[in-house]
């Protein structure tokens, strides 16, 4: 696969297509893809055989504007695990799959997940 771009780019890609290659979300098990900017932070619960979005949440949410977690930081990446993990349970999904996309498994990545277990989903 040609990737155009700089060279940081170019690594960034290849290593989000490394990791997401073995990872498939399904109706019993979507996919939970946590993506990070340099101001804000998303999560959404996929099912990559709908091709569906069945829920989000992020720190542009309008449950999060003018609040103190409508900026990327450790609170925020709490409430967004918290949050995306209740709005997975209130439709029955109990296991997802993570995708830290291109990210390391580290920081606010980890907090969400921990979050979103606290709250009773298993990744």
């Amino acid at each position: 696969m040609k990737v155009s771009g700089t060279k940081k780019r170019q690594l960034r890609v290849k290593r989000a297509i490394r990791v997401r290659k073995g990872l498939h979300g399904t109706s019993e098990r979507p996919r939970l893809v946590v993506n990070r900017t340099n101001k804000h932070l998303f999560a959404q619960i996929i099912d990559d055989t709908k091709h569906a979005t069945l829920a989000s949440f992020s720190t542009l949410s309008k449950e999060s504007k003018g609040t103190p977690f409508a900026k990327k930081g450790k609170e925020s990446a709490k409430k967004i695990g918290e949050e995306i993990a209740a709005r997975a349970l209130s439709q029955n999904i109990k296991s997802v799959v993570f995708d830290r996309g291109a990210c390391k498994y580290h920081g606010l990545l980890a907090i969400v997940a921990d979050a979103a277990r606290e709250k009773g989903l298993e990744l």
